[in-house]
Formats: structure tokens, sequence, C-alpha cells
């Protein structure tokens, strides 16, 4: 019977390189849209052929870094980390997250409007994703009742609109903060009126 152990490990090692490059180039093409696939690959700690074998052009590794980065961000709003906070503290939490999002696609614009010239990306489907968490994470505050009941996920993605806007050169998190907290703020149910 074949042992294998050493193809797993490599799948593994395979899957390891792909996430750091992933990683890797995420943060390079956000500081810089024109960084080399040479310098993404050595910061990854692998060689050139790993990184054309995982990405055949620089299009398919800009576009597979985006996607990356939204499948993070909706995964996290399903997290069991996220589920053991109060609702709108969750639905806070992950509006920081979102505010990285929103800098990695305002760093990425020039790199990603490119790209997709070439390797599809379905911003339809993107967006259905963002609005997917946010209901879900929405959802928990208004059956708590810490949430307004007449708002969608629609709503909420309009009123963060403004992460798309913030410039990513700047100190953008202090000015981020106060916004995503006027935001939550707004997003509350009034308390129930007291017996007086």
């Amino acid at each position: 019977m074949p042992d294998t152990k050493p193809e797993v490990k490599k799948r593994a090692d395979a899957q390891a390189n792909y996430e750091r490059i992933l990683g890797v180039a995420l943060e390079a093409l956000t500081a810089d849209p024109d960084a080399s696939l040479n310098s993404i690959a050595k910061t990854a700690g692998v060689g050139a052929g790993t990184l054309y074998r995982h990405f055949p052009t620089r299009d398919h590794l800009v576009v597979a870094a985006y996607r990356h980065e939204v499948q993070e961000l909706v995964d996290a709003a399903y997290s069991p980390w996220v589920a053991k906070l109060e609702p709108a503290v969750a639905l806070r939490t992950w509006f920081d997250r979102m505010a990285q999002y929103g800098m990695t696609k305002t760093g990425l614009k020039s790199a990603l409007d490119a790209a997709t010239q070439s390797v599809p990306l379905e911003r339809d489907e993107i967006h259905r994703a963002l609005a997917d968490a946010i209901s879900h994470l929405l959802a928990r505050g208004q059956q708590a009742g810490e949430l307004r009941a007449d708002l969608t996920a629609e709503d909420v993605l309009l009123a963060v609109g403004f992460l798309w806007r913030l410039d990513p050169a700047s100190d953008w998190r202090p000015q981020a903060s106060r916004l995503l907290d006027l935001v939550v703020d707004g997003l509350r149910a009034a308390p129930a009126p007291t017996a007086g």
C-alpha cells in the first residue's frame, strides 16, 4: 500500500504557500498597485515558479488577493469569536474589519480595475456575500432588541459606504472609527419608554 503522507504534506505545503502569497500580495498591492511579482514572491518566502504555479498572471494574483480578502471578511461575520460578542458589539467589531477591507478595495482599485479586464470578478456576487454577512449580524441584533427592526442589510451597506472614500495613504483609522461609532449609534434601537 503506497504511503500517502508525503502527498498530504505536499498539499498542505502548497496550501500554506498559496495563503502566504495571497496575504503578502494583498498588503503589497494595497500599498503599491505596481508592486512586482518578484518582490511579492520574495517577501512570501517562495520562488517565482511557486508564485506562477498558483497565479499564472499578475491579474490572476490581484483578483485572487481581493477575493481572499472579501472571503475572510465574510467568514468573520459567522466566526465563533464574533458570535460570543453582544450583537451590537459584534456588528461594530465586524465593521472594524470592514474598514480594513474598504482600505484594501481603495488601495487596490487601479490594480483591480486593470486585472478585471482579463480575469472576471463577479462584483454582484461580492455585494451579495457582504449583504448576507451584514444581514446575519443585523438579524442577531434585531432579535435581541439592540438594533432597529426597520433596517436592511442594504441600508447598512449604504451607511458604511464612506469606507470606500477614505484615503488609504492617510491616517484613516481614527476617522473611520468615529464615523463607524456614529453609524452604529444610528442603528441602535430606541430604548423602551419608562413608565412615569
